[in-house]
Formats: C-alpha cells, structure tokens, sequence
C-alpha cells in the first residue's frame, strides 16, 4: 500500500512515516501544501494523510484541488483542529475519513487499510482467491489455512494483486503501487519477485498476460 503523507510538522510526519512502514507500507512525505497539491496530481497512491494547516496552501484547499483534478485516493484527514465547521469543510472538499490529534499510529493504519478496501469495493477485510486467504485489516496471508511467510515486497505485491483479483495489473502500475516515487526498478526486478512469489503459493494463481502485466485469480489453471 502506498500512502503520501502531507504533514507540515517534520518531527510528527516521520514518526507517523515510520509507524506506516513499519506496518509494511511505502511512504512519501510532503511538508507543504503547494507540493502536495502537485504530488498528489502526478503520482498514484493508495491513500493519503492530510493535515489541515499547512504552508502555502492549506489542507481543504488541496483536497479540492486533489477532486477537481479527479484525484480518487481516498484521505484520511489527520489534525488538530476538532471544530465542526473544520470537518463540515473537509467533508464538503472530499475526505473520506478525519481524526484529531493525539491519535495512535495503529489507528492511522487501520483506517488507511480500511479506506482503500472499501474503495476497491470490498465490504470485507477477508479476500481469497483458491487456498489463498488475505485479512486486509492485519496485512497478513494465509495458504491452505497455515501462515504464508514473505518479504515485505512480496508482500506488497501479492496484497496489491489479491486485492485486485480477476483485474490484469499492469507492470507498471504494479511499480507505481509498491515502490516510492524515488525508486524505479525494472521489469527483471518484478519478474524476480513475482517468480519467488509463485514459488511460494506452490499453485498457478498468478498469469501472465503477454504484453499486458499479471492477474491472480482464484483458479490454479494459470500458467
């Protein structure tokens, strides 16, 4: 899962960046509003943090600019200011969720998992495709019922596909979705990990699209 966090206090937004990749997500880190209004428009994410008083540009102003723009992450509005007015504003500019500071870092990162699920459609954290089982709240897989053991890439890519099952993910959204916007790996490097993965379910779950990318599905007729 890829989060941007548009946090202007840079002591709070690395702990709040460290807390979500310590939960297994990729981070980016804007501390401006004018930034964050270009970045959340050029770059694709998951989810995003919002704080509401920045630098340049405040915070509802660039969630508007995020929907004018037809930015569709879901935003997790994360700030100090409790009044109604301020949250009838963010709702109003497009929010999808708000919280007020203090807060526990566990808190950000379940409502962001929660937020994505239910924008791709899923009313349930649990996701299966055959034997494999995902539990989108913990982040953590299963095979056959026993615990599946991955890398923190392999584990971003196969939630990323899982997530999307049935979908034909492109090599290069797959990038975008799991790797920082300063890291450009290339396609051998996908290939290795989605390899390793394979080896790993031990079943056909994941096809290869000529040309096109990769879908897992719940079938173990892929090839």
């Amino acid at each position: 899962m890829k989060v941007l966090v548009v946090e202007d206090d840079r002591e709070l937004a690395g702990k709040i960046a460290s807390a979500l990749a310590a939960d297994g997500m990729i981070v980016d880190l804007v501390h401006d509003g004018e930034e964050a209004a270009f970045v959340g428009c050029t770059e694709d994410y998951d989810a995003a943090v919002l704080d509401l008083g920045l630098p340049g540009m405040d915070g509802v102003a660039v969630l508007r600019h995020w929907r004018e723009h037809q930015r569709p992450m879901p935003v997790l509005v994360l700030t100090a200011r409790g009044r109604w007015s301020d949250k009838l504003a963010s709702f109003d500019a497009g929010a999808d969720d708000y919280l007020t500071k203090p807060f526990l870092h566990e808190e950000v990162a379940l409502r962001l998992r929660v937020l994505k699920r239910r924008a791709l459609g899923h009313s349930s954290p649990l996701l299966a495709a055959g034997p494999l089982s995902y539990d989108a709240n913990a982040d953590r897989f299963t095979l056959h019922g026993e615990a599946l053991t991955l890398t923190a890439q392999e584990q971003r890519i196969l939630a990323y596909l899982i997530q999307r099952k049935d979908c034909v993910v492109s090599r290069s959204e797959l990038s975008e979705h799991v790797y920082a916007r300063d890291l450009d790996p290339d396609s051998n490097t996908l290939d290795v990990l989605i390899g390793r993965i394979r080896r790993k379910l031990g079943v056909p779950l994941i096809q290869t699209e000529r040309g096109r990318g990769f879908r897992l599905t719940g079938s173990v007729d892929a090839d």
